[in-house]
């Protein structure tokens, strides 16, 4: 059974930076491939950021492409997203994502997630 746990939210001002950190509990963490997903207030979950097992290559959605970072560190079993230049339109929750079937889309979606984490929340005030 695998459990991840995020860290890092938080209420921050618009064009400030923040990181999340989702520590995975479990095995063989170097085989799974992780996303990070933001569901924002009224809206539906949707994956933003992705990080695959196979070669540790990356891909992000359209909304937050060339401002988020998604990075592992296989030796702590913990997945990273750097997010800069922060806008209202980044508010929402924040769920880290664990697949252990499928690589990364190209959008930046996890296929088809076997795990979530509980999510974290992030206000960003304008």
């Amino acid at each position: 059974q695998v459990q991840l746990v995020e860290s890092g939210g938080g209420k921050v001002q618009a064009g400030t930076s923040l990181r999340f950190s989702c520590l995975f509990r479990g095995w063989t963490f170097q085989s799974y491939s992780l996303g990070w997903f933001r569901q924002a207030p009224g809206k539906a979950r949707e994956g933003i950021a992705c990080i695959s097992s196979k070669d540790g290559s990356t891909t992000y959605g359209d909304s937050v492409k060339g401002r988020f970072t998604i990075s592992r560190e296989n030796g702590q079993n913990t997945v990273y997203l750097q997010m800069n230049n922060l806008s209202s339109d980044d508010t929402g929750v924040y769920f880290c994502a664990a697949d252990g079937q499928n690589l990364c889309r190209d959008d930046g979606v996890l296929p088809n997630p076997d795990y979530f984490g509980q999510g974290t929340q992030v206000t960003v005030s304008p």
